[in-house]
């Protein structure tokens, strides 16, 4: 089984040295839904939730919470962002949410879409609680990611 890069030889948690590695290009991309009533998706899109637009606020939430993933994320790296994009795809049945990432580091920015996507879900739970009861975050995952040398 291969050894834990986050555990050091004395079982210690520890933020992985990436200081030797080369600096590459990296994106990610980072998907997830919120199963919302048709109602509820009718009264997005055209703008009638009383606390808002839930897109605008959705993407807004997401961007930063990518740009702060290392503050929430413990053993996560700083990294310069060099693009963070939130984009929110409607359905009859709800909204998926999909984050691209990318970055000129020495590491990966997987964790950056994943938090961008997370946040820009709760968002819209957030602003949309008044008026569905029923809503179900799920299926957050990582879509893709890729390294350029």
């Amino acid at each position: 089984m291969k050894r834990l890069s986050h555990v050091g030889a004395d079982g210690r948690a520890q933020m992985v040295d990436v200081s030797a590695k080369p600096l590459s290009i990296r994106r990610a991309i980072a998907s997830g839904k919120i199963r919302l009533r048709s109602e509820t998706v009718d009264l997005i899109t055209r703008n009638q939730i009383a606390k808002g637009d839930v897109f605008a606020t959705a993407r807004i939430a997401g961007i930063q919470a990518a740009k702060q993933t290392a503050q929430l994320i413990p053993l996560c790296h700083t990294l310069p962002l060099g693009e963070v994009k939130v984009d929110l795809i409607t359905s009859r049945d709800g909204v998926e949410a999909r984050c691209t990432a990318r970055t000129y580091a020495q590491t990966g920015v997987e964790m950056e879409a994943l938090t961008g996507v997370a946040i820009a879900l709760l968002a819209i739970y957030d602003m949309c609680k008044a008026v569905d009861k029923e809503m179900e975050i799920s299926d957050i995952r990582l879509i893709e990611k890729t390294k350029q040398l």
